[in-house]
């Protein structure tokens, strides 16, 4: 059966806990629907970030990038969420995601949000 999009983000536990570690992934098929004119917004997603206990399962990210194909996004909005989505699911020590939006209208776009967890 063919994959399909999917807003369910899996993860797998830490194989290495004890130790502080960087996780880079980057996705440069990544597109949205501008929320204005509906037509297509292609970006680079990059995460990267510091596990705790759970990592991201690539399989499910893609599905769930996917997920966003049909969906009206202001860029900051979906940049922003995907990190919550993603910090969620996982709960890392730190996490970047950096959005780079390819060229509309003469103008570039990136946009950056970072997670660290609130101290106790």
């Amino acid at each position: 059966m063919p994959s399909q999009p999917s807003k369910t983000l899996e993860t797998f536990p830490n194989p290495n806990p004890g130790r502080e570690y960087t996780i880079r992934i980057d996705s440069p098929e990544f597109t949205c629907l501008c929320p204005k004119t509906g037509q297509p917004d292609f970006a680079t997603i990059l995460v990267e970030y510091i596990p705790d206990r759970l990592c991201i399962e690539l399989k499910s990210y893609k599905l769930y990038l996917w997920s966003y194909r049909d969906e009206g996004a202001f860029h900051e909005a979906v940049t922003n969420r995907i990190l919550d989505d993603l910090a969620a699911a996982c709960r890392p020590r730190w996490m970047k995601v950096e959005a780079r939006f390819n060229v509309r209208g003469g103008i570039y776009t990136t946009v950056t949000a970072e997670y660290r967890p609130a101290e106790s």
